[in-house]
């Protein structure tokens, strides 16, 4: 491993292929091969991050599983332009001029929240029946991490 070798905790290793992708991603001028054993590292980054974390080996798999889904459904959406993506708890969500790229949005399984005004992503363990919050509330509630597209500049 050369990329995330000093990385200790699974934010530090999420944080660090941040920094990465801005850097060696192909839209970006950068390598397809370098980004491709980025990838690789980075599973297997978290992958060694977990084990060492006190959880069961089926809550080790959840994690891996949990944040290699959530990273292979921004980037089916980050080259979208006028949009911006959220995370915000264990959701994604998507605001901006949407509706030219709701095709998209449905084939990467975002879903409409018309009382947001907004598109999101979660998994099924995270479904939830009818929320009442406004994102607004949402945001305060469990914070928000911006992911900048690649018309905004890409990866935060």
């Amino acid at each position: 491993m050369n990329y995330f070798k000093d990385c200790k905790t699974i934010e530090e290793v999420k944080a660090k292929y941040k920094k990465l992708a801005k850097e060696f991603h192909p839209d970006l001028g950068g390598s397809t091969e370098i980004m491709h054993t980025i990838n690789t590292e980075y599973a297997f980054a978290c992958a060694h991050v977990l084990k060492g974390s006190g959880l069961s080996e089926d809550q080790k798999n959840d994690q891996m599983n949990f944040s290699e889904q959530y990273r292979e459904t921004i980037e089916k959406i980050i080259h979208l332009p006028s949009i911006l993506i959220e995370v915000i708890g264990f959701w994604v969500w998507v605001t901006g001029n949407t509706r030219p790229e709701k095709n998209e949005l449905k084939a990467a399984r975002f879903f409409f929240a018309s009382k947001k005004c907004a598109w999101y992503y979660r998994s099924d363990e995270y479904k939830t029946r009818g929320g009442k919050k406004s994102l607004e509330e949402i945001r305060r509630k469990y914070g928000s991490e911006t992911i900048l597209t690649k018309q905004q500049g890409f990866l935060k």
